[in-house]
């Protein structure tokens, strides 16, 4: 229906909007406005702060870099340490006192009670030595021995006195003795030579465990 109000101007109610619409209107502005605030916040604000966070974290990388590849580098030389220590505890573990076993070696030659036992000496006297990086034994004692005795059986004397020395604690047991006949002169003293041969090899390292 329509109506139409004839009344004057001044006479006319005026118009109002209503207080609900009213109300509505202003919470919706509100709304927005708090929105367009919070979303500003979010790209100015907590944008500049992560910058700023960004270009702190950045400068400790910078500073923190030479750090880093001097602790890599000192690694690196600690593990090339530690490879050479172990090399070189391997080879003193596994190595042999050549001097102290030449020194057992002339006691089991003197130790012969003045030719009653034994009367023997060296021409020439051989040392190989092992390679301690090997896990198999590779080195020992050779020689070119004479027994001054007529009794071929002082030999035997002396590879039993050998036997029970602590010079044979890293060898092998020598050969059974063996030996020729290489002097007989009556003048000479003593007038029988026996000449006879000594190997020895170097116990295998793995024996025993």
């Amino acid at each position: 229906m329509i109506r139409i109000n004839l009344l004057p101007e001044e006479y006319r109610k005026k118009a109002r909007t209503p207080l609900k619409l009213m109300l509505g209107v202003s919470s919706v502005v509100t709304v927005n406005a708090t929105l367009v605030a919070w979303l500003g916040w979010l790209a100015f604000g907590v944008s500049a702060g992560v910058d700023s966070e960004l270009a702190v974290l950045a400068t400790e990388n910078e500073g923190l870099a030479p750090q880093v590849t001097y602790h890599n580098a000192l690694k690196t030389e600690s593990t090339r340490h530690k490879k050479r220590e172990e090399t070189l505890a391997t080879i003193n573990n596994s190595r042999i006192s050549w001097t102290q076993k030449i020194d057992e070696f002339v006691d089991v030659v003197n130790r012969g009670d003045n030719g009653a036992r034994h009367l023997v000496w060296f021409d020439t006297l051989t040392v190989t030595q092992d390679d301690p990086r090997s896990r198999t034994a590779t080195g020992g004692l050779s020689a070119s021995g004479h027994s001054g005795s007529d009794n071929f059986g002082h030999v035997a004397n002396f590879l039993d006195d050998l036997e029970d020395s602590p010079f044979i604690q890293d060898f092998n047991r020598p050969a059974p003795p063996e030996g020729s006949e290489a002097q007989k002169d009556e003048e000479l003293m003593p007038p029988v030579v026996w000449a006879f041969p000594l190997n020895v090899t170097l116990k295998d390292k793995g024996a025993g465990k």
